[in-house]
């Protein structure tokens, strides 16, 4: 309500404001994270050697001598060698080497902000001119 009235002669003055009013303010924040890795690893070698060898000798000799004469005479000689080797050879080696590693990891993150701000006023003044001077509105 505003009101002004300058009158005749410029003495009678009215004035008069008056406001009010509320506020309502609202902040709500909210911030949410969620994260997760994972991570393998394997490693491995093996090493394996064969050997095999396998050996056969085998050595025959002989040497025979047969004589005969007329008047019942009879010479013989026999000479004989007879070598035989076998051998045989297995090797075996096995190397193993391993390594397997697993990581796992998950996170989870919730921020939250909610604060509300409500305000009221009210505020007046009233002016009359002359003597009267200010004094506060009353409604």
């Amino acid at each position: 309500m505003s009101d002004f009235d300058a009158g005749d002669s410029g003495h009678d003055v009215d004035y008069g404001h008056f406001e009010s009013g509320q506020e309502h303010d609202g902040l709500d924040q909210l911030h949410q994270a969620h994260g997760s890795e994972a991570d393998y690893n394997s490693q491995f070698g093996q090493y394996e050697q064969d050997h095999h060898a396998a050996e056969s000798t085998d050595f025959s000799q002989g040497h025979h001598v047969e004589y005969d004469q007329a008047p019942a005479q009879h010479f013989e000689s026999d000479d004989y060698t007879n070598y035989s080797h076998d051998a045989s050879v297995d090797d075996h080696v096995f190397a193993a080497e391993g390594s397997e590693n697993s990581h796992q990891a998950e996170f989870g993150e919730l921020d939250a902000l909610q604060q509300r701000f409500d305000a009221t006023f009210a505020e007046g003044t009233e002016f009359h001119g002359g003597d009267a001077g200010l004094g506060v509105a009353s409604n």
